[in-house]
């Protein structure tokens, strides 16, 4: 979320001063790939398409279609809600027993900076 040029960290949480606390560019990006990646569509009632399911998949048996089919997922959830943001280069899901890891290579459009982000979920 941005408010002009103050960035509002996730999750939302108050700074040592008790105010709303704030991020930086790159922490900001990462933190809206994060809510991208872990929301569940339905979540968000504004919003019912957002979001990937991606939490679901902890518990669906592994196979190379699985793995194939979550990663377009993945990567056309991100262009969708992101595309204005970032321009994802790969995204990578990897399903171990309980434990989900995404890791997501983009570029940040406005800066057009290489950068590369993993995300760790265990259930």
């Amino acid at each position: 979320m941005t408010v002009g040029a103050f960035q509002v960290d996730h999750p939302y949480h108050l700074d040592p001063t008790g105010r709303t606390a704030s991020t930086g560019t790159d922490d900001h990006v990462r933190d809206m790939i994060e809510q991208v990646l872990f929301t569940t569509p339905g979540e968000r009632v504004n919003r019912p398409a957002f979001g990937t399911g991606l939490l679901q998949m902890v518990f669906a048996p592994n196979s190379d279609a699985l793995a194939a089919a979550t990663r377009l997922t993945v990567q056309g959830n991100l262009q969708q809600w992101l595309g204005d943001v970032i321009q994802v280069q790969d995204v990578t899901v990897e399903n171990e027993d309980a434990t989900l890891r995404v890791t997501v290579r983009y570029v940040v459009r406005r800066t057009q900076e290489a950068r590369t982000a993993e995300f760790v979920r265990e259930t």
